[in-house]
C-alpha cells in the first residue's frame, strides 16, 4: 500500500535533496523524528548489551564471556541507555514533534539551535562510541564513571566522558529552547492553566536540564583533567577526594532521573483523560507536583551516599527529603487513578501501556523508599536491589512512557493505525517479562547479591536464571511491539485526523501534520481535556 503525496505531510520531499532536507532541516517535526530514529537505534544496541550481560549471569562462572568483557558490556549498556536513550527519549523526540503543535505555534523558539542540538547529540554519541575502538578499549567503570577507578583504569574513559560532556550541551540547549517556546509562543487563549500536562512536564524537565546538566559537564571535564594532566582532584593517591566526585555526580544524576521520568508522567497525564473520557482529576495539583518534583528532586542527591561516611545529621536530612519528593509522585498516581474512576474507559493500546507505567513505576517508587531510609539502605546498598529499583523506575517508567507515547501519537505522525490486538498483546507480554526480569533482583539484593559482580555463589542460581528468562520474555514483547509498529507504518489502515477523539491542539491538524503546522493561528477557548467541545467525529465544534 503506497501513500499519496498529499498524505505525507511534513515527510513530503522539499526539493532540496533527501539527505540535505533532513540533516539540515529547521522543522521541529523532522528534528523530532531524527531524534526518535536515533534513540530507537541506540535502544536496540542497549537491549542487546543488556541481554548479553543477563545471559552471562545465567550460570555461575564463565558462561559466554570473561570478567573484563562483562565489565565493558554493562558499562556500555548503562552509558548507551542513560545518556543516549532515556534522557533524550521523550523530550527530544516527542517534545520536539508535539510541543509546538500543542501550543499552536509554528515551530520552537530557536529552530537553528534545535538543529544544532541534534547535531551535538550525534557528535557526542559518535565520540562515546569511538571510545570502544580506540585507546585502551571500552570503558569498564560502569555508567557512573566512579573515581578513583575511572582515574586510573587503562581503558578509554577520557573519550567516553568527552562524549557525555557534549551530550550534556545538547540537553541544555533543548531545555532552553523549550522554556522560551512555552513562555513566548503559546496561541491566544492558551493560558498557563490551559496548557496540556505533557507541556507542563516538558517545562519542569527543561528547568532541570538547564540548571543541573552543567554540573555534569564540569565533573566530566575534571575526570579528563585528572587523567590527562595528573592533577589530584578525585584520586586519593594524588591528594584528591573521591567523595567530592560522588557529590558532583549525584547533584546532576539524581535530578537526571526526573529528566527521565517527568516527561513520561506528562505523557500519561495526556493519555488517561482521553481514554477515560473525563477531564483530568486535579489539573493544578498535577502541575504543582511536576514543579515540586523538579525542585525537590534536586535536593536529595546524597541519599546515594549513606554509606560514604557522612554525618548522622546529613543522613537524617537527606532521608527526610527523599520521603518528601515521593509525595508529589504519589499525588500523580492518585490523580491518574481518580481520573479513571467511573470513567467511560476504552482499553486501547496507549491506555494499556499507561496502566503498565503506573504499576511498574509504583513498584520502583515504593522500593525507592527502602533505599531512601538510611537504616534499610545500609543493608541493600550496592546490591541487586538497587538494580531492580532503578530499572523498574527507568525502564518500567520512562520506557513504558515512551512506548505509550509511540502508540498514542503514532496515527498522528503516520496517518495510519497499527494492529491494536498485537499492540495490546505486546504490552501484556512486556509487563510480564519486565516483572520476571527485575522482581528477582529485589530478592537477590535482600539475600546479599552485590551488583556489578561477574560471578556469584550457587545459592543465587535459581533467581539469576529466573531473571534471565524474564529478559527473554521482555525481548519477545519488544520484537512484537516494534514489528507491529513497523508494519503499521507501511501497511496500516488509514485513519482520520483524530482517531482517539482527543481535545488537544495537535489533533486538530491533518495526519501527518503539514510542514507549516497551522494555516492560521488557532484561538484556544477551553481546557485540553474538555471533551464536551468535541463533535462525535472527534473534531472541535
Amino acid at each position: 500500500m503506497t501513500v499519496a503525496p498529499a498524505d505525507k505531510g511534513f515527510f513530503a520531499p522539499t526539493g532540496k535533496g533527501f539527505l540535505r532536507s533532513w540533516l539540515f532541516t529547521h522543522d521541529h517535526k523532522r528534528i523530532g523524528m531524527l531524534y526518535l530514529w536515533c534513540i530507537l537505534s541506540f535502544f536496540g544496541v542497549g537491549v542487546v548489551l543488556g541481554l548479553l550481560a543477563r545471559l552471562e549471569m545465567l550460570t555461575p562462572g564463565a558462561t559466554i564471556m570473561g570478567p573484563q568483557t562483562y565489565n565493558a558490556i554493562f558499562t556500555l549498556h548503562g552509558v548507551t541507555m542513560v545518556f543516549l536513550v532515556v534522557i533524550p527519549s521523550i523530550p527530544a523526540a516527542f517534545g520536539n514533534i508535539f510541543l509546538p503543535l500543542q501550543l499552536g505555534a509554528e515551530d520552537v523558539a530557536f529552530p537553528r539551535l534545535n538543529m544544532f542540538s541534534w547535531w551535538l547529540y550525534i557528535i557526542g554519541a559518535a565520540i562515546a562510541l569511538t571510545s570502544l575502538f580506540t585507546g585502551g578499549g571500552a570503558p569498564d567503570t560502569g555508567w557512573t564513571f566512579y573515581v578513583p577507578f575511572s582515574a586510573v583504569t587503562t581503558t578509554n574513559v577520557s573519550v567516553a566522558v568527552l562524549g557525555v560532556f557534549i551530550l550534556g550541551f545538547s540537553s541544555i540547549l533543548t531545555g532552553l529552547n523549550f522554556i522560551v517556546t512555552i513562555h513566548r509562543l503559546r496561541a491566544p487563549g492558551l493560558t498557563w492553566t490551559r496548557l496540556p500536562l505533557f507541556a507542563w512536564g516538558l517545562y519542569a524537565t527543561a528547568w532541570i536540564q538547564v540548571l543541573a546538566t552543567p554540573i555534569l559537564g564540569i565533573t566530566a571535564l575534571l575526570i579528563v583533567v585528572e587523567r590527562v594532566m595528573g592533577m589530584g582532584i578525585f584520586d586519593p593517591a594524588k591528594g584528591g577526594d573521591p567523595i567530592l566526585y560522588q557529590h558532583l555526580f549525584w547533584i546532576y544524576s539524581h535530578p537526571a532521573v526526573y529528566i527521565m521520568i517527568v516527561p513520561a508522567m506528562g505523557v500519561i497525564s495526556d493519555i488517561i483523560p482521553v481514554f477515560a473520557r473525563k477531564n483530568i482529576f486535579g489539573y493544578k495539583t498535577i502541575v504543582g507536583s511536576s514543579l515540586a518534583i523538579a525542585f525537590a528532586g534536586s535536593l536529595v542527591w546524597a541519599h546515594h551516599m549513606f554509606v560514604s561516611g557522612m554525618s548522622d545529621t546529613a543522613v537524617m536530612i537527606f532521608s527526610f527529603l527523599t520521603f518528601v519528593v515521593a509525595v508529589p509522585s504519589a499525588v500523580k498516581v492518585f490523580n491518574w487513578t481518580s481520573t479513571l474512576y467511573k470513567g467511560a474507559i476504552r482499553p486501547e493500546p496507549p491506555l494499556i501501556f499507561a496502566l503498565g507505567f503506573i504499576f511498574l513505576f509504583s513498584m520502583g517508587g515504593i522500593t525507592g523508599l527502602v533505599l531512601g531510609s538510611a537504616g534499610t539502605d545500609m543493608h541493600v546498598h550496592d546490591t541487586y536491589f538497587v538494580v531492580g529499583h532503578f530499572h523498574y523506575v527507568i525502564f518500567g517508567g520512562t520506557g513504558f512512557g515512551m512506548f505509550a507515547a509511540m502508540h498514542y501519537w503514532f496515527p498522528k505522525i503516520t496517518g495510519r493505525m497499527y494492529n491494536k490486538t498485537i499492540a495490546t498483546t505486546s504490552a501484556i507480554i512486556l509487563i510480564i517479562g519486565m516483572n520476571g526480569l527485575y522482581f528477582p533482583m529485589y530478592l537477590l539484593g535482600l539475600q546479599g547479591m552485590p551488583r556489578r559482580y561477574y560471578d556469584y555463589l550457587p545459592q543465587f542460581t535459581n533467581l539469576q536464571v529466573a531473571s534471565t528468562v524474564g529478559s527473554w520474555v521482555t525481548l519477545i514483547g519488544l520484537v512484537l511491539m516494534f514489528s507491529n509498529l513497523a508494519r503499521g507504518w507501511k501497511h496500516g489502515q488509514k485513519v482520520g485526523d483524530n482517531p482517539w477523539e482527543a481535545a488537544t491542539l495537535e489533533w486538530t491538524l491533518p495526519s501527518p501534520p503539514p510542514t507549516n503546522n497551522f494555516d492560521q493561528e488557532p484561538v484556544v477557548t477551553h481546557g485540553p481535556y474538555d471533551f464536551k467541545h468535541l463533535s462525535p467525529g472527534g473534531t472541535d465544534q
